[in-house]
């Protein structure tokens, strides 16, 4: 059972989504109605068979009462022919003792009781039995006793009440109902009491009480004590369906027939199909007329519906899969157009947008957003890669710069250090102090053993320089850093000021001139350092400052002017913006005769820079 599921969950996850969205409205829609449409026709089943039972009791009752309406007939034209006192007393009498007496007898008695006889239509015979030795046998109303069998049935007609209904009759039987009645003479000693038979045909008796009507139920008289006798209409639709096992069904139901309970119908199960029965006891007939139907018959509408709710269910299912599909495939249609293109980046191509066709003031579907946010995806990616490519080469160009600086390294080491013992053997102490800043210059330019120094040793550095340069020009160049002890220790990326002292320099004063420059630093918005480097020379040209501006907003592409060791403003302000995010990097200010404030923005948190 797990693996099933297993497996049906796995194929419901490859499946396409038309067939999912097929498979939820089926689900929502189709079986709800299934669902609903069986119920109603499982209440009309039970309402139709409600109805069923109560038609077939209201027939089966009609029809005890037009039995004995018929069996009333039959007795009443018994008594009529028992009244008739002369034609009754001359069989009892010698009949062969006066031919002409005989003769009046046939055409006065005899006559008058055949009359009788052929007035009532239901009636096919009706004979005497008599037990007189000069009985004249020469019609057949007229017979002898040792002629009826069985002889001995008087006494059950004596035990009966006089009078007894057979449903088949002791002659010919098969086909006829019989009513046999004891008849009494006042006043003459039989050795056997005479009996009279009325013989009716089932075929004119039960005539069209069970004919077939075309409803659905079978109508049956069954012998109370034999099973297999019955009578019904061999030509109904329900007998020629049964065929051989009529026999069976109506064993069936003779096996559950109860007098007493005639009011509830009578279920029985033959073979693979139901039936179900109603019924009415007739006493003086000691037979049961039953109306028979099969399940299968009486549920033929709801049957049909089942049918046409089936048929109705697929055709609303083929509308639905049509709609579904032709919805699904439009949508699906712009879902290809994003699959596609995302199939292009994977193969490298970074510029296969996704064409949207919207306007700048409409949002779309779904869809429409997942390809607007994809396009933008494609544009942020770009913009990270052309950063990364940036850094990329930054990183590569100081690393050739300092590889190139380190280019017979010990050689200058060496040179300088000479040049520097023979300074002093000389006694020129300046000579070697410059030459002392120098040396410091070149290692920290040359030894780059991690992207980022602590501020003092970026500070050093500076000092180095101007120092050197106050030899070199004869300068006055002051330098004021009074910083704090922790703020020293901060971590900043490596020539990162260097390049800014040296644009102060050379730009603030003349050569030979002086200038003063001032290191502080600050704290912005409790997540910014400010480490500012402000001179207080000739300022920049306005036209230039506002050149300068506009490119360290990235509003201009003209690079900026680099100093002359390579690694100029717009090094270390693309070097600090790659790393620490949009908000860092540098920013100028100038008043023309009056001051140069250079800023660097830096994070507050001391994070160093990983790797280039």
């Amino acid at each position: 059972m797990k693996y099933l599921l297993t497996k049906l969950k796995r194929l419901y996850r490859n499946s396409r989504i038309s067939k999912k969205l097929f498979l939820a409205f089926s689900m929502m829609i189709a079986i709800p109605a299934i669902v609903v449409s069986f119920l109603f026709i499982r209440t009309q089943e039970s309402q139709l068979y409600k109805d069923a039972m109560a038609t077939g009791s209201s027939h089966v009752s009609r029809l005890n009462e037009q039995l004995r309406s018929r069996m009333g007939i039959i007795e009443n034209a018994s008594s009529t022919a028992l009244n008739q006192k002369a034609f009754v007393d001359f069989i009892h009498s010698n009949m062969r003792g006066d031919g002409l007496r005989l003769v009046k007898f046939r055409q006065n008695q005899f006559e008058q009781m055949h009359n009788i006889i052929q007035s009532h239509e239901m009636i096919s015979e009706l004979s005497f039995y008599v037990d007189n030795p000069n009985l004249f046998e020469i019609w057949p109303e007229i017979y002898h006793y040792d002629k009826f069998q069985p002889q001995d049935y008087w006494v059950t007609l004596r035990e009966e009440g006089g009078a007894a209904y057979r449903l088949f009759a002791f002659k010919d039987g098969e086909h006829t109902l019989s009513y046999y009645r004891l008849v009494r003479l006042q006043g003459q000693q039989q050795k056997l009491p005479t009996i009279m038979e009325i013989r009716a045909q089932h075929s004119v008796f039960f005539s069209d009480l069970l004919a077939d009507s075309g409803g659905d139920f079978f109508s049956v008289v069954v012998d109370g004590t034999t099973p297999s006798r019955s009578v019904y209409n061999p030509e109904h639709i329900f007998a020629q369906n049964a065929g051989e096992e009529l026999d069976k069904i109506l064993g069936s139901i003779h096996q559950r027939l109860d007098m007493l309970q005639q009011s509830s119908p009578i279920k029985v199960k033959v073979g693979n199909q139901t039936y179900y029965a109603l019924y009415r006891y007739i006493a003086p007939l000691n037979a049961y007329v039953v109306d028979i139907a099969s399940h299968q018959a009486l549920m033929k509408g709801p049957r049909s519906w089942y049918l046409l709710v089936v048929a109705i269910t697929l055709c609303v299912l083929l509308l639905m899969l049509l709609l579904v599909s032709h919805t699904t495939r439009r949508i699906f249609r712009r879902l290809d157009r994003v699959l596609a293109s995302m199939r292009k980046v994977r193969q490298g191509q970074l510029d296969a947008k996704i064409d949207t066709g919207l306007d700048k003031n409409e949002t779309g579907d779904e869809i429409d957003e997942v390809a607007v946010s994809y396009n933008n995806m494609l544009d942020e990616i770009k913009h990270l890669m052309t950063q990364v490519v940036d850094k990329q080469l930054i990183a590569k160009n100081a690393q050739l710069h300092s590889l190139h600086s380190q280019i017979n390294s010990h050689f200058l080491y060496n040179a300088l250090e000479s040049i520097r013992m023979l300074a002093e053997v000389q006694r020129q102490p300046a000579i070697a102090d410059a030459l002392v800043s120098l040396g410091s210059q070149l290692r920290y330019s040359m030894q780059w053993r991690s992207d980022t120094v602590a501020l003092s040793e970026e500070l050093a550095n500076i000092h180095s320089y101007v120092r050197f340069i106050n030899f070199m020009e004869g300068g006055s160049i002051v330098l004021t850093a009074d910083l704090p002890q922790e703020v020293l220790r901060y971590t900043i990326p490596k020539m990162c000021m260097q390049p800014i002292v040296e644009n102060a320099v050379h730009h603030a004063a003349p050569s030979g001139g002086s200038v003063h420059i001032q290191i502080t630093v600050s704290v912005e918005n409790d997540s910014l350092l400010l480490v500012e480097i402000r001179d207080d020379g000739a300022g920049v040209d306005p036209e230039m400052l506002s050149s300068l501006q506009a490119v360290l907003r990235g509003d201009s592409d003209s690079p900026i002017v680099t100093s002359k060791n390579g690694l100029g403003l717009e090094n270390v302000h693309k070097r600090i913006q790659l790393h620490y995010g949009k908000d860092c990097g540098l920013w100028i200010d100038s008043v023309q005769g009056a001051y140069t404030c250079v800023t660097i923005r830096l994070p507050l948190e001391n994070v160093n820079l990983g790797g280039w």
